[in-house]
């Protein structure tokens, strides 16, 4: 009798395990095992630690985190929160993009140099001013960007204000307008143009005060900046002075909020037309107070703006008439 033998699937079928790639090798090595069961290893980034995900065993610690301390949830947002360096900014006449060698004379350490670098170090510095401008246009441009740094600072405008007005003074520059005019001079319009333009107006008085040119100057430069570059610039808000008298006259919340009501009502009535901003605002800060009971003299209003008490008074009982309170007495 012949006996049949019947062969398995196992035995029919040859299993040929695919051959691994150099890459998959090289991630296999890299893949940690757990020491203590074998089991796979993950990194927990919330606790800086490698841990096992089966019997739980930390394999590593303090993991050093080499990736950024924000998040971006975008393309967008990651390219403007990278960093690479100093932001580039106009406020500069290079950008920002050129080297600043520190006045300290201290190495890395916070340690003093000695006689012989100190002397190497301030070589470096005088040739680095040298190169860092390297035509008459950039020398222009740098005294001028000093110039709206220094003014602004004294008038305690914010930094978008300052960007604001170099890019108008380098507008100015490109298009040739500064023959026959000061680099104060157009620097100074600059200035007060980008604060009318951000909501942060400052008189023209208070640009003058701090400015090295004389007013009619300022104001000739002015039109003729405004005129050749076509700057939009609406007529200042009586409003927007409001918040920055107040504050140095340390007034109430309540006043302020009369003043404004003042404000709005005289706009209504056309009141404000043809009016100085500055003078009717003054005029406001010093009601305000007045309607509720507090004390503030005519001449610490007219210190604050730089207006004359003649105006503050003119101006005070023009209000008065025109709102729905009634008048006090001045």
């Amino acid at each position: 009798m012949t006996s049949t033998r019947i062969q398995s699937y196992d035995e029919q079928t040859e299993v040929t395990e695919p051959e691994r790639t150099d890459e998959q090798e090289t991630e296999r090595e890299d893949e940690q095992i757990c020491p203590e069961c074998g089991g796979t290893v993950t990194a927990d980034e919330e606790h800086g630690e490698t841990v096992c995900t089966e019997c739980g065993l930390v394999v590593e610690e303090d993991n050093v985190d080499r990736g950024p301390e924000w998040r971006a949830f975008d393309s967008a947002e990651k390219d403007e929160k990278s960093r690479v360096g100093a932001p580039t900014t106009k406020m500069m006449h290079d950008k920002g993009l050129s080297t600043n060698i520190g006045w300290q004379n201290k190495d890395a350490y916070g340690k003093s140099l000695g006689s012989r670098q100190r002397q190497k170090m301030q070589r470096l510095r005088k040739w680095n001013e040298r190169f860092r401008t390297r035509d008459s246009k950039e020398r222009n441009l740098k005294q001028a960007l000093g110039e709206i740094d220094r003014m602004a600072s004294a008038l305690g405008l914010p930094e978008d204000v300052r960007e604001t007005a170099s890019v108008i003074y380098r507008r100015a520059l490109d298009e040739d307008l500064l023959p026959g005019r000061s680099i104060e001079g157009v620097a100074t319009s600059a200035l007060y143009a980008a604060a009318r333009q951000t909501g942060t107006p400052r008189s023209i008085d208070e640009v003058a005060n701090v400015s090295r040119i004389d007013e009619m100057e300022f104001k000739r430069t002015y039109r003729y900046i405004v005129r050749e570059l076509s700057l939009q610039i609406q007529p200042a808000d009586p409003e927007q002075y409001v918040a920055r008298f107040a504050s140095e006259l340390g007034i109430s919340d309540e006043s302020e909020r009369r003043a404004r009501e003042l404000l709005r009502n005289a706009k209504r009535q056309g009141l404000h037309s043809g009016k100085s901003p500055v003078g009717l605002a003054a005029a406001a800060v010093y009601a305000g107070p007045l309607l509720t009971n507090e004390k503030v003299t005519q001449a610490e209003v007219s210190d604050v703006a730089q207006v004359s008490e003649v105006t503050i008074r003119n101006r005070y009982h023009e209000l008065l008439e025109a709102s729905e309170s009634g008048t006090v007495p001045a």
